[in-house]
């Protein structure tokens, strides 16, 4: 979080690395989405940092997750994380028009 914008963005990397592993080699288990879900999306201080320093890589990271689901990869996740997960692309998207 030091790095400011590019911490934020390589927050995201992080993500799309995690996915596409997954979608390659099929070894991501349910755990590690809701980790990186807990830890970056819904922990609130990580969340308004990235709010805060790059609204699009919080999108993007809801994006990527909710597209895990989707594609069969998290395959063992509650409805109530999908829809927070959905809440936020709403709310970066808000803020994303308002800049």
């Amino acid at each position: 979080m030091r790095h400011g914008y590019k911490g934020a963005f390589e927050m995201a990397a992080t993500v799309d690395y995690l996915f596409a592993y997954d979608a390659t080699a099929k070894c991501v288990e349910a755990h590690m989405y809701q980790g990186i879900a807990k830890a970056y999306l819904f922990d609130p201080a990580v969340q308004a940092f990235i709010q805060e320093k790059n609204p699009w890589v919080l999108r993007d990271m809801a994006e990527r997750l909710l597209e895990a689901h989707q594609r069969g990869l998290w395959q063992e996740v509650d409805r109530q994380m999908l829809d927070r997960l959905r809440l936020l692309v709403h709310q970066a998207e808000a803020i994303i028009e308002e800049k």
